[in-house]
């Protein structure tokens, strides 16, 4: 499973979205805004306004989520 953040260095629902993901065991690509600001308009358009978004291969959602985060299942490889 592909899993993007989107973040901005001082966000605290952002460190704490990421630490939840690297305890649970996933890997995931970080795209932080104050380094990419040309992402924040496609995340507006989207309808998001709150950081972290975060984006999987089936659904996405922004703010602090930990039951979203827990409803996550690492994709096993046979």
């Amino acid at each position: 499973m592909r899993i993007k953040i989107y973040t901005r260095n001082d966000c605290v629902q952002c460190h704490a979205t990421k630490r939840a993901m690297e305890s649970r065991g996933f890997t995931f690509e970080l795209i932080n805004l104050d380094q990419h600001p040309e992402a924040e308009d496609d995340l507006r358009e989207k309808g998001y306004r709150q950081l972290p978004v975060v984006v999987t291969d089936q659904e996405s959602w922004s703010g602090f989520r930990p039951d979203m985060i827990n409803r996550l299942r690492p994709q096993v490889h046979a």
